[in-house]
């Protein structure tokens, strides 16, 4: 397949592009700027997107870091803006392509359904909410002219990645490693995670089955907080006594930063993935993180 890419260069699209040309498929990446050989132009602020005709698939990636800056009102609009706009016009230069590509994987995430505490969450159930979850019903929206126009649509809600070189994990490592690592708040919030390797590997087969709609991209086995810490206290063979403190958090990135994304409790399972044939390389978090720290 020719597949077309967007935020080929985050952390999950640098790993998902190899992976593609490993499987034979010709990636083509969609790129702000000049683009290299081979490659499309887009500028969502300006509305412009190259054509997309003889494009048989697409992977779209592209958003502003939601954990990066504190959520002043401007950074709010950057990360709606980023995902929504964004999203809208690629959907609409998919529906008026031809031949149309034949399917959309989107990204969204598991901040669609809020803080939920203890229960346990599926594709079934409706969204929360938060900032989080606002951000992700309107970027999962931004695709009705794909789906419109017949287009195989489906919304990866993806859960914490685990990957050594970059995202949460990585600036969790530093602090584990010197023996600095412990729960955050009551430890009792659950986390759902899932490994680089299997984010992967989901994508992979969600463009090579029929799958379509929302499809959880998190491994079988969420756990707390408190579970997550020991657990890569024992991968690193270090203690985790101490609780993170998060004065200083909050200082740096804002309280509602801070809370939605570090305290607020999603127990989510992606049964589409597992009902749909996909078989976990990394079902528990042990073995995750030993495959990636």
């Amino acid at each position: 397949m020719r597949v077309l890419v967007t935020g080929a260069s985050g952390l999950i699209g640098s790993a998902l592009v190899p992976a593609l040309t490993a499987g034979g498929h010709e990636v083509v990446r969609l790129r702000r700027g000049s683009p290299v050989d081979g490659d499309l132009h887009w500028d969502p602020a300006a509305g412009t997107i190259d054509n997309l005709s003889g494009i048989d698939a697409v992977v779209h990636l592209a958003g502003v870091g939601i954990g990066e800056k504190r959520w002043t009102d401007s950074q709010k609009r950057s990360i709606l803006d980023s995902r929504t706009i964004g999203t809208r016009l690629l959907s609409e230069a998919i529906a008026a392509a031809e031949p149309r590509p034949r399917a959309l994987l989107s990204a969204s995430a598991i901040g669609y359904y809020g803080d939920r505490g203890e229960e346990e969450l599926t594709e079934e159930d409706g969204p929360g909410f938060d900032f989080q979850a606002d951000v992700c019903v309107a970027w999962e929206a931004g695709t009705t002219s794909a789906e419109g126009a017949g287009v195989r649509t489906v919304h990866m809600r993806t859960g914490l990645v685990l990957a050594s070189h970059g995202g949460v994990l990585k600036r969790m490592l530093l602090p584990f490693k010197l023996g600095l690592g412990g729960r955050v708040g009551s430890g009792d919030q659950f986390m759902s995670w899932i490994s680089m390797e299997d984010t992967i590997g989901a994508m992979m087969h969600l463009l090579e089955t029929d799958l379509s709609g929302p499809v959880n991209l998190t491994a079988p086995n969420p756990v707390t907080n408190a579970e997550f810490t020991r657990t890569l206290g024992k991968t690193v063979k270090r203690p985790t006594f101490l609780p993170t403190p998060l004065l200083p958090l909050k200082a740096v990135y804002g309280r509602e930063l801070v809370e939605t994304l570090l305290l607020s409790s999603l127990r989510v399972v992606g049964t589409r993935l597992a009902d749909g044939g996909y078989r976990f390389r990394h079902p528990t978090l042990e073995a995750a993180l030993r495959a990636v720290v």
